[in-house]
Parts: structure tokens; sequence; C-alpha cells
């Protein structure tokens, strides 16, 4: 076997992989021996008649696609691994034969969709918006709140109108043009006002009316709804309001937060409360501040970004959704029916948001190679040992238990921190109403790099350990009823 190799377009790599006429016999006769049970022949028992008998009845070409598959199964891998160092592989190759001429062997073709280099303009010396979240006295309060409501009792109430924040029972029927459209009615539906489970506008409408009351209101789905007959559509809905009910919270004491929250007193809770908020809060700035460094680079980059990784990125998307579903006790094929779209439709508004995640990790993987960052395994040492040191145990018993993809984690964890250290020393960060802070000149020069679309990076294989590098902007699914609001 022999094979040569050529750049292709749009990132690919064409392989010409050739066999001698006693390899394509070779693996003709394994073919044979592999389905001859699937034929038979006048004369002979089902899988006994000799192959030149097959292939006289049958055809001579009756065992090539066979053959052919047994030698892409063969040799196809081992060229990918033997070529490890020029290109990586992102999917599958498109297969072809390119020449199979009688006593000398055969050709076959194969394209190949690989990771693309990405061309960086400039990834150092930028001005870059950073995300900064404080905590306040009100965030405090509405946690505390929460810990309340987590034992809330539930009063009927018939003495006053709907308020914001009530729980309403409701009867409602929507229509748009006069015609009821499917699923728009409900009887004896529970609904908190304020909680935005509706689309915009319904809510708002319900407070105010009185237990008994009748009422039509006017409301417009949304441009973006998933439903494309609602789409942008002005409804009617005809509602009538059953009942109300008023949330009462109980009292916040000393004994309440030993109970409930392990505080030892309220202003104990407070001030723990407020600690894990500071910790969210600055968290939250750097996840958010670390993502606006990489949206910003990746708008100075470019890459031949093959199909085959956006459909990649597409798969882990419509898995992330169809998990979030799953926690509301949702299939994905039920939500996909109530919406009325294909898989294929679905699908497809995803395809604008896959491609700048794909070039943001391209970026992340170009600059880690470019700026050689690396990770000791001192430094990986020293992070299980502050992590056995957290579960109270020694660095050799953690690590004797360590799963490989936790320690793939802190190694790419570490990596990251490692990137970001660079890049925010190396640009100039400001945030809004502010002056850009002035940061030293970059260490190294931002490179422009224009390799063969089939060089391979060294980067890590998962870019978002420690944070978010590609944010997710799929939607949270829609509550399943017709004027539920799209996140």
């Amino acid at each position: 076997m022999k094979y040569t190799q050529s750049v292709g377009e749009k990132s690919t790599v064409k392989l010409s992989i050739s066999f001698t006429e006693e390899e394509w016999q070779d693996a003709i006769s394994k073919a044979y021996l592999k389905t001859r049970g699937k034929y038979a022949v006048p004369g002979f028992r089902k899988g006994k008649a000799p192959k030149p008998v097959l292939e006289n009845y049958y055809g001579k070409g009756l065992f090539y696609e066979e053959a052919f598959n047994y030698l892409y199964s063969q040799h196809y891998f081992a060229i990918l691994e033997k070529e490890k160092k020029n290109f990586t592989a992102v999917g599958e190759p498109e297969l072809s034969v390119e020449d199979m001429t009688e006593g000398k062997g055969v050709t076959l073709g194969a394209v190949v969709p690989v990771k693309p280099d990405v061309k960086i303009d400039a990834y150092t010396g930028l001005k870059i918006k950073k995300y900064e979240y404080n905590v306040s006295d009100k965030d405090v309060d509405a946690e505390v709140k929460k810990l309340l409501e987590r034992n809330a009792t539930e009063v009927e109430v018939k003495d006053r109108a709907s308020k914001d924040g009530d729980k309403v029972n409701i009867d409602f029927s929507g229509s748009v043009n006069g015609e009821k459209f499917a699923g728009g009615t409900a009887d004896d539906y529970d609904l908190v006002l304020g909680s935005g489970s509706f689309i915009p506008g319904f809510e708002e409408q319900v407070v105010g009316m009185k237990i008994g009351e009748n009422k039509n209101i006017t409301v417009k789905f949304p441009d973006d709804y998933q439903a494309d007959n609602l789409k942008g559509k002005d409804a009617v809905f005809a509602i009538k309001l059953n009942k109300i009910f008023e949330k009462q919270l109980p009292e916040l004491t000393d004994e309440y937060v030993k109970a409930h929250a392990g505080a030892e007193s309220v202003a104990d809770y407070k001030k723990k409360t407020q600690e894990k908020l500071l910790k969210q809060a600055e968290n939250r700035s750097r996840d958010e501040t670390e993502n606006s460094i990489v949206e910003e680079i990746s708008k100075h980059a470019t890459a031949e970004i093959p199909d085959a990784m956006i459909e990649s990125e597409i798969d882990k998307m419509v898995q992330d959704f169809s998990y979030r579903l799953m926690y509301q006790g949702i299939k994905l094929e039920e939500y996909l029916k109530y919406i009325g779209q294909s898989m294929q439709e679905f699908r497809a508004q995803f395809k604008s948001q896959a491609q700048p995640r794909v070039l943001q990790q391209l970026v992340v993987e170009k600059i880690i190679k470019n700026e050689k960052i690396t990770v000791t395994d001192k430094e990986v040492d020293a992070k299980i040992a502050e992590q056995a040191k957290s579960v109270e145990k020694t660095a050799e018993e953690y690590k004797k238990n360590i799963d490989p993809r936790q320690l793939d984690y802190i190694k790419n964890d570490l990596l990251i921190t490692k990137l970001f250290d660079f890049l925010t020393a190396n640009n100039e960060l400001y945030t809004e109403g502010k002056s850009a802070a002035k940061k030293p000149a970059a260490k190294t020069a931002a490179k422009t790099t224009e390799d063969k679309p089939a060089a391979k990076t060294t980067a890590t294989k998962s870019t978002a350990s420690k944070t978010t590098v590609a944010k997710s902007t799929a939607a949270k699914p829609a509550a399943k009823k017709p004027a539920a609001k799209k996140d």
C-alpha cells in the first residue's frame, strides 16, 4: 500500500491510497469469506458456493464494496495516526474509487475534513471590555427572601385584586385573527404573576383583575417565538380569574436560620450569604471578561472551518439543550412536536452560533501554541494537593483514586488560567464608564500565520474547562404552554 496527500479546498486533505493487485485480490478473498453466507446458488448449500461461482452468478463486482470497506478500515486510521503531526481529521471522509484497472490493483480516494489553521491579525494590544459585578445589601436581602420562601405558605385571598407576586388560577383561550390556535386554551391554570413564564404583556395585564372577572387582553408573540405560525402575531386572550393566592413568609429569626441554613444567627447567615455572593460575583466577572477577551480577539481572526466541525458543535449544542429539557421532564422529540419543527429545522437555528464558537476554540488553541504555554507536572501536583486538602486527604491518597478525565480537566484548567493571565496582561481592559487601564506591551508580538489548511495545532482538546470560552446562547426551552415566553 502506498499513499499520497495533497491540500484540498476548505480545510480538507485529499488522500490517494493505492493497493497492488495482490492486496486487492486478498481484500476480495476476505470479503468473500465474510459475506458468502448471504448468497445462495442453485446446487450449493447457502454459504458453500466457491467465490468464482458466486461472481459468475451475481456479477464480478459482487465483493467489491466489502473489499473497499476492508481496505479502508485496515489502512485509513493507520494513515491518520502516521500523519498526526501534519493534520487532524475532524470528521468522516468522503470516499471514492479513483482507479481500478484490471490486473493493476485499485486506488481509493479520501477527502478528509481537517482542523484548520486560524489566522489571527492581533491578540495583544487590544482594547477589551472588562466586566465587574458587585454585591449590594439588596442582593443579600433577596437571598434571605429565597430562604424564607422555601417554607412559605399560600393563603387564598378574596378581598382584593391580584398583584405582582400572587399565584392566580385562570382560564384562558387565545386566538389570532379570530381563530383559536392549537394549545392556546387551558382551564384552572396556575400562574405566578411576575414570573415571566408567559410572553411579554400577558402577566402584566392579569395584574389588577378581581376574582370572577372576565377580561380580554391583547399581546404580541415575539418575532423569535418557537412556533412559526405565531411569530410576530397579535393575539387576543380571553381571561377569567378564578382564584388568588398570596404567599406568606415565615419570620426571620435566629432559630429559623439555625434550622434551615445551618447558621448560628441571622447576622451570621447574612455574613455567609454575602461572602457566597461575592465569590459568585467574582467568578461571573472573571468568566464574562474572559469571554469578552476571546470574542474580541476572534473579530481579528479568520479560518476556513469545515462543515464537519460546525455540525459537531451543533451536536453538542443540541445535546445540551436536550439535557436541559430532561431536567424539566420533557423529551426533545415532544418539544419539537410542540413547536412544530423537524430536527433538521431545529439544528439549523444553531448554525449561526456554532460557527463563532468553533472559531473561538481555534483561536484559544492557536494562541496557546504560539505562546508555547504549557503546564508542568509540578504545577499539576500542586493543584492536586490543593484539592486533596479541601477533602481532608493527602495528595498521595487523592491521586490514587483520581479519574483520568479529572486529571485532564486539572491540566486544562491550569493551561487556560495561564492563557488568560497572558491575555489580561497584554491587552487594555476597561470597564463601562471608566478609562481603560494601560497594560504593558506584549511579551511576544502577535503572529499572523498562514500555514497550510491541514496544519495541526498542538492545543488541548477542550478549551472550556476553566471558563466557557464560547458562550452558549441557545435559548432555554420554553414551558409547554401556548403563551409561554421564549427566554
